[in-house]
C-alpha cells in the first residue's frame, strides 16, 4: 500500500503557489516556487496526519489516479499512518493486535504514533501480524 494523498497547487496572480489537499480541508500551504510548494506540502500533509492520528479523527484512505499529482507524508508519519489502516481494514482493535505480538497495548498503541520510531523489526512483525509484509523502497 502506497500512502499518498492528492494534492492540487494554485498559481497565485502576484507570485507562489497556494497548495491544498481534497481529503483535508484543514491542510493548507503555500510556497515560492512549486518546488518549495511540494516540499512544503508534504510536511503539511505528515502535520495533518500526525494531529489526525493524535486526536483519533477519521483518516481517509489514500485514493490515488494517474491524473492527480499526489504527495506522501514522511516515513515516520507513513509508517504509523500503514499500521492503522491496516490494522483498521482487518478489523483489530489494538487489543487484539498486542495480544498476537504478544505485547502492550501500549506498546501497539506506539506503532501507530509519528513520534515514536518503530524498529524494523518490530514494523515487520505487526505487518505479518495484519497477514501483509513490510516492504521498504527508496524513491527520487
Amino acid at each position: 500500500m502506497r500512502i499518498a494523498y492528492p494534492v492540487f497547487y494554485e498559481a497565485q496572480p502576484e507570485s507562489g503557489f497556494t497548495v491544498t489537499f481534497p481529503d483535508f480541508p484543514e491542510a493548507i500551504t503555500e510556497g515560492d516556487t512549486i518546488e518549495q510548494a511540494r516540499f512544503n506540502a508534504a510536511e503539511c500533509l505528515s502535520l495533518v496526519l500526525d494531529v489526525r492520528m493524535e486526536q483519533a479523527d477519521t483518516i481517509p484512505f489514500p485514493l490515488t489516479s494517474e491524473e492527480v499529482e499526489v504527495v506522501e507524508p514522511d516515513a515516520a508519519t507513513q509508517a504509523a499512518l500503514l499500521v492503522h489502516l491496516t490494522r483498521e481494514s482487518e478489523h483489530k482493535s489494538l487489543s487484539e493486535l498486542a495480544h498476537s505480538l504478544g505485547s502492550s497495548w501500549h506498546s501497539v498503541k506506539r506503532l501507530e504514533n509519528p513520534r515514536h520510531s518503530p524498529t524494523i523489526k518490530q514494523l515487520e512483525r505487526a505487518a505479518a501480524v495484519l497477514g501483509k509484509r513490510l516492504v521498504l523502497s527508496f524513491d527520487s
